[in-house]
């Protein structure tokens, strides 16, 4: 009897663009070609999809689903998975789904959750938007929550915009009273792990510092790797314990961040039962 085929382990990945068609010139293609995740979540887009280049995506194997915001040039969310989703919605709080913050992609397997976390910062960087940050968040691990009462796992990713610990940014000290960094954001990120999440990067990499998935496009920050780890895979702790693999690829280019991946090792085969 031939040994059964060996079963492959799922890759997702997540990535702020900072602005696909930006990202699409410095090489998004090629890296998505090279990385071939299974399932991709993409935050800031910026973009309508009759924008961009659809048909090359799907020339490479990928069911695009894009998420924008009303307003042109703003936010907006895409998941680009090789399975089509059973099921695919948005947030369904109309504040937050003309920015186009959410996607949730229903693999049966599991739940995918795709999520630009607002900055709390505001135009004036006055701290200004942290009150919709945190109804934001709130809303989202709501949903979240109601999910894992259903009996589903689920991975929640994407940009978060928040540092969780000291050892999360370069610069805590300096960035105590900034937003993204702020006792309240922070604890929201608390909330989540209460909630029955776990953040899989750092439970691979305890205490290390360094890992950062964001750096500021002046003074050279990336070069130096002054940055700030906000770009996270919040993954049910039913499901955590088929990841293994989670790693911040700080190589690639083409953003402000760089893609953050995880992978998923295939489900167990049930036991078949003696009569």
């Amino acid at each position: 009897m031939s040994a059964a085929p060996a079963r492959k382990r799922t890759r997702v990945a997540i990535w702020n663009v900072n602005g696909l068609r930006s990202c699409q010139a410095k090489g998004f293609a090629k890296w998505l070609a090279r990385a071939h995740p299974d399932i991709l979540g993409l935050q800031e887009v910026r973009a309508f999809p009759e924008a961009l280049p659809v048909g090359d995506y799907a020339s490479m194997g990928y069911m695009c689903a894009f998420n924008p915001a009303v307003k042109p040039g703003y936010s907006g969310t895409a998941v680009f998975s090789q399975a089509e989703p059973k099921r695919l919605t948005k947030l369904d709080i109309p504040r937050y789904d003309r920015e186009g913050r959410v996607q949730v992609a229903d693999f049966g397997e599991f739940v995918f959750i795709n999520a630009y976390f607002p900055k709390g910062s505001g135009t004036n960087r006055d701290n200004s938007r942290v009150p919709f940050k945190l109804a934001f968040d709130i809303a989202l691990r709501d949903l979240a929550r109601k999910l894992l009462r259903e009996g589903r796992h689920v991975i929640v990713a994407g940009d978060f915009n928040t540092a969780h610990t000291a050892i999360d940014l370069k610069n805590a000290k300096a960035n105590a009273a900034s937003s993204g960094f702020m006792p309240e954001e922070r604890a929201s990120v608390d909330m989540w792990l209460h909630a029955g999440f776990r953040d899989v990067f750092r439970d691979a990499h305890k205490g290390e510092e360094g890992h950062y998935s964001w750096w500021s496009q002046r003074q050279g920050a990336r070069a130096r790797n002054v940055g700030w780890r906000i770009d996270f895979f919040l993954v049910s702790a039913s499901l955590a314990p088929r990841v293994k693999r989670a790693w911040i690829d700080r190589r690639v280019k083409g953003s402000d961040h760089c893609p953050v991946l995880i992978e998923l090792a295939p489900p167990p085969i049930p036991r078949r039962r003696h009569r």
